[in-house]
């Protein structure tokens, strides 16, 4: 039986070749992943993905915290598809920030699980990370979506702040 050949020229004309050599170009120069700016503002979400993992170690060697992944997709509006990541890093070698730290992604759960105080709590990093793992099987094999409000940082402009305002039905 003789190979069939697929004719790619309807799709060749499509293609405006210079124009995506730049963008490939572009991509290359910028590390890919070229991922819109998401304004300040409230968003209908769902969460994607949800770990507790390690944060970059950086060329000087810092870095490696751990640090609590998540990514929510955004469900409706303009940037419907597209992703918010919420990445809570926790210093332990920083005693001034890591009770904070912990503080703040312990809020995140708990709102998102809609859970009590006490039924999220850091107690060792590898109960943490079997807690998070629990949370996130539920709330994602049973399609929780939620309201998250996104606002810049007052005390730091370049970090941005999330807070689950509701959970939608």
């Amino acid at each position: 039986m003789a190979e069939q050949k697929f004719d790619w020229t309807k799709f060749d004309k499509k293609v405006d070749l210079n124009a995506l050599k730049n963008d490939v170009k572009e991509a290359e120069k910028n590390g890919g992943g070229d991922f819109p700016e998401i304004p300040d503002g409230k968003y209908e979400v769902k969460v994607k993905n949800m770990e507790l993992g390690q944060s970059k170690i950086k060329e000087n060697g810092t870095g490696g915290d751990p640090m609590l992944k998540i990514q929510f997709e955004i469900l409706a509006g303009e940037f419907k598809g597209n992703l918010i990541f919420y990445n809570g890093v926790m210093q332990p070698g920083n005693e001034s920030a890591f009770g904070f730290q912990v503080h703040r992604n312990n809020e995140m759960l708990r709102n998102l699980w809609d859970a009590d105080h006490d039924e999220v709590d850091f107690n060792g990093f590898a109960d943490y990370a079997d807690l998070v793992l629990d949370i996130a099987e539920e709330i994602i094999e049973d399609q929780w979506n939620y309201v998250l409000d996104q606002s810049t940082n007052t005390k730091n402009p370049n970090f941005k702040n999330y807070e689950i305002v509701e959970i939608l039905d």
